[in-house]
């Protein structure tokens, strides 16, 4: 079974990840290290490497390999830089970033999916990732994160996130609403000033309790 799954990680890398332009080194390593099948709910264990998003309850969804593969590599982590993830869902794209970082905080507001992801994490040894039961739409930040992953869409963008961010500081955002979304960099360059550069195009399921767009009706 190890094998199996082994060679369903590396097709998973070079047939996927690879072509969707991850290409550095080091999130290529943690995708290969960080055993995704041990996250994954177990009746969907089999596909756990397929290009899908999985379904893991509440509603809600791990991201496809692809995707987490470009928020790593967007968000450009360095040992000890301090990282905020919004929905940890399982916990991988958490146990990833401790991987490249070594220090993450990360909210979830399903209290089942933040205690599954807390077992999954100490079961696997992963001590620096800090798994807290909150919802985050209704919170503020202080401003001293090196980097921030909200693994949910903001139908609406809210700028509560970037300013949650040191100077120099790195948000990965997907903003918009069904079909098409937009997968976002926002980068902290002053006190005052953001930087903001669209990635790709994507579509995932929306942060909960984000505020919703407005719709008009004709």
């Amino acid at each position: 079974m190890i094998e199996k799954f082994d060679a369903a990680r590396r097709q998973m890398i070079d047939q996927q990840v690879r072509t969707w332009e991850v290409l550095d080194p080091r999130v290529l390593e943690t995708l290969a290290a960080v055993p995704r099948e041990h996250f994954v709910p177990e009746a969907y264990r089999g596909v756990a490497f397929a290009d899908t998003a999985i379904p893991i309850g509440h509603g809600e969804f791990m991201l496809q390999p692809k995707i987490e593969g470009r928020v790593l590599q967007a968000l450009g982590l360095e040992r000890g830089e301090r990282v905020l993830e919004i929905g940890t869902g399982t916990g991988f794209l958490a146990a990833c970033i401790e991987f490249l970082t070594g220090d993450v905080e990360s909210m979830e507001i399903h209290a089942e999916l933040a205690d599954g992801a807390a077992r999954a994490l100490a079961r696997l040894g992963v001590t620096r990732v800090r798994v807290a039961c909150a919802d985050a739409m209704n919170r503020g930040f202080d401003p001293h994160y090196q980097a921030i992953a909200v693994t949910g869409s903001l139908p609406v963008y809210d700028p509560r996130f970037e300013r949650a961010l040191a100077v120099g500081g790195r948000l990965f955002v997907v903003v918009g609403s069904p079909p098409v979304m937009e997968a976002r960099l926002i980068t902290r360059t002053a006190v005052d000033a953001w930087l903001s550069e669209t990635l790709f195009e994507t579509c995932i399921e929306p942060l909960r309790n984000a505020t919703p767009a407005v719709r008009f009706h004709f």
